[in-house]
């Protein structure tokens, strides 16, 4: 992930740069072109736009490594907007000043004009979009949206103050779920102590933990049990600070905001596959939505004129992380379906926590076509659209369902749901949440793009053949 950060800033930069360049150069000599190759009395000779390609590369290049040798790219989060401002009209400066040294000693003609606005364009463009990105960071973490939980291992006054620094700055995108004992605290006078360090992978299993943070800095044999559990659960970890008996040996330090940490274990991400996946995501509902609005129209039209009712079904389910949505649906029920369901719930056909009746009394007959051929399931398009669900995942359980989870149900939620996935074209018809729970932990441990496409082009023969219930 910081290998991933560093690169759009870098990229950012450069293409910003490019464009001041651009923008500055086009100003200062597309109005004295003329058809006429001989410039007028008075007006400068303007040089081809190839002239000036040398100076952008090199501009762009020095600003780059000044940026880099001020820490822009790798610790932008961690400072003040004041701080990253100052960085920025500090790095630009430098280059050009030694873009401006370069052309007097090289008696090279380039417009001082374009040399001074490029200069002050930049400072303004470089440092305006750190402070929109900081902006959006700090609306996206006020939302709820891709936060990291964290764990603190340590209830004493050093966690206290980790855990005071971790929230504190906005920008991280951290939420401290609570404290890990290891000193035997009194813990129902304090509820933010969820356990001690023996129920570890529980604790990290129900509360959706990404990351633990190691704050005993005397306990040499407890910081190797919790690496090795944290790893064992796929968590990253990292120590504050030092390097304890060898188990930090050559591990990197680095800022987390104004804490020191010790990166022990870093569970890594795979950002590209999931940044294309969320733009598969974009693109194939955005189109299916324009392309199949005919059908949702016919199919809107049918369910009211079959029975009374609104025509979408918004049910609340579960998703990442236990966050929970609206999941979007065609109405395949009477109007009143959510108060008969524990009526009905002796009837269930399905082992587990889900709720299934093959011939449920409260389908009406278009619900029962719509079942057949998941047309139901259509307008979960809008769902992935908003980011709430993908095109392929783990089905979203009904909030009563997901009250009945034991706590290993718990796995098949650290990923983002989706409309369909392995269950669907593999056991769809298997009443076992056991088998379901299965296939869903084998989607998510193996995933990778060449998957999420095998199972859509798998999805489309089922939908075909009625496969739906």
């Amino acid at each position: 992930m910081r290998r991933f950060n560093e690169i759009t800033y870098v990229l950012t930069d450069a293409f910003l740069i490019a464009v001041v360049a651009l923008a500055v150069f086009l100003v200062r000599f597309v109005p004295q072109w003329r058809p006429n190759p001989s410039p007028a009395p008075g007006v400068h000779h303007v040089p081809p736009a190839g002239y000036y390609l040398g100076f952008l590369l090199l501009y762009g290049l020095l600003t780059l490594i000044f940026c880099q040798e001020q820490r822009l790219y790798s610790t932008s989060l961690t400072r003040s907007g004041m701080n990253e401002t100052a960085s920025v009209a500090k790095a630009v400066l430098f280059a050009t000043v030694v873009l401006a040294c370069f052309i007097y000693l090289s008696k090279v003609e380039i417009s001082r004009f374009v040399v001074g606005v490029s200069g002050m364009t930049n400072v303004v463009t470089l440092a305006g979009w750190r402070l929109w990105r900081r902006r959006a960071i700090v609306r996206r973490v006020t939302a709820g949206c891709g936060l990291r939980n964290v764990l603190i291992v340590g209830a004493d006054k050093l966690g206290r103050e980790v855990a005071r620094c971790l929230e504190a700055d906005k920008h991280l995108g951290i939420t401290v779920k609570g404290f890990v004992d290891h000193n035997h605290h009194d813990r129902t006078v304090d509820p933010t102590i969820l356990g001690g360090v023996e129920s570890l992978s529980q604790i990290a299993r129900a509360h959706f933990i990404d990351e633990v943070f190691v704050a005993v800095p005397s306990e040499r044999e407890l910081v190797k049990r919790v690496a090795i559990e944290a790893r064992r659960n796929r968590l990253g970890v990292k120590i504050v600070p030092d390097p304890y008996d060898g188990i930090g040996w050559r591990a990197p330090i680095e800022q987390v905001g104004d804490l020191a940490v010790i990166d022990l274990h870093h569970e890594p991400i795979p950002i590209w596959g999931l940044l294309v996946k969320r733009l598969m995501d974009i693109v194939a509902s955005a189109v299916a939505l324009v392309l199949l609005s005919p059908l949702l129209a016919l199919l809107a039209l049918a369910i009211k004129l079959d029975s009374p009712g609104p025509v979408l079904y918004p049910g609340m389910r579960v998703g990442k992380k236990g966050r929970r949505f609206i999941c979007h649906k065609f109405r395949t029920m009477v109007s009143n379906a959510d108060e008969l369901k524990e009526s009905l719930r002796h009837l269930n056909e399905r082992h587990g926590p889900f709720f299934k009746i093959a011939d449920d009394p409260r389908l009406t007959r278009v619900g029962k076509f719509l079942r057949k051929y998941s047309l139901d399931e259509v307008p979960q398009l809008m769902n992935v659209l908003k980011g709430e669900m993908s095109l392929v995942g783990p089905r979203p359980h009904p909030t009563d369902d997901f009250e009945q989870y034991a706590l290993e149900h718990l796995r098949r939620l650290d990923v983002t749901p989706g409309i369909s996935g392995l269950w669907q074209i593999t056991a769809r018809h298997d009443p076992s949440f056991e088998r379901n729970l299965t296939l869903d932990l084998e989607y998510i441990q193996t995933w990778n793009l060449w998957l999420d496409i095998k199972i859509l082009l798998k999805t489309i023969p089922s939908v075909l053949n009625g496969a739906g219930q």
